[in-house]
């Protein structure tokens, strides 16, 4: 995992206090996300986890990705999930000049848009990796993006973890308005898809639901 910890630590929500890291909530509610998407095969299969336990989610997709897969991406708005921004190509903020970088979201936003309903708003960006800069925040906080960060890392992706360890950093790391990083990715398939259900077996079994993330609860 390196030095990059499962729970975001309270120092650095503290400097980034304009970033979305969790939901202050007195209600027992999680919110799940999943970045890279959409992905054959893998992204049907979490919907119809989610579809399951009635839980809705939140999709940060790469706009390359909407374009090659846009009956899949429907298929994540026909079920009702929130859809945000990732980029068009998955680029790394911090070496990246902030007039490619907003072009590169503007293109994704453009792929994204073309697929939806007029009513749908997407105005939910998360960077790759979590890298962006004080200047591109800035400039796409004025354009209207909420940046949306997290809470706990679920380190899907992570090839050195094990689907029972991934399982146990979102487990042990969770509580009520948890912003949680998960992956429809062919990387992260072994572990998301170990994990997944039984993460949302066990906090619908402890009362509490998974609702989409939307600029109206910020």
């Amino acid at each position: 995992m390196g030095l990059t910890p499962v729970k975001t630590p309270v120092v650095v929500k503290k400097l980034f206090p304009k970033y979305i890291w969790e939901v202050p909530t007195s209600q027992k509610v999680i919110y799940l996300t999943f970045d890279d998407g959409p992905t054959p095969e893998i992204t049907n299969w979490t919907l119809k986890v989610l579809k399951q336990y009635n839980a809705k989610a939140t999709f940060f997709c790469i706009g390359n990705n909407v374009l090659k897969y846009p009956e899949i991406f429907n298929n994540v708005i026909n079920d009702g999930h929130a859809i945000g921004n990732h980029t068009h190509n998955h680029i790394k903020g911090w070496k990246t000049k902030a007039v490619d970088y907003l072009d590169n979201v503007y293109k994704a936003q453009e792929a994204i848009t073309s697929q939806i309903p007029e009513a749908h708003t997407v105005n939910l960006f998360r960077p790759p990796y979590g890298q962006i800069t004080p200047k591109q925040g800035k400039k796409l906080m004025a354009l209207g993006y909420s940046i949306i960060m997290w809470e706990v890392l679920s380190f899907d992706w992570d090839k050195s973890m094990t689907p029972e360890a991934c399982l146990q950093n979102v487990l042990s790391k969770t509580a009520a308005g948890s912003v949680i990083v998960f992956h429809d990715s062919v990387k992260a398939s072994k572990n998301m898809q170990y994990a997944l259900p039984k993460v949302l077996a066990y906090f619908s079994n402890k009362g509490y639901r998974f609702d989409a993330l939307s600029t109206s609860i910020f």
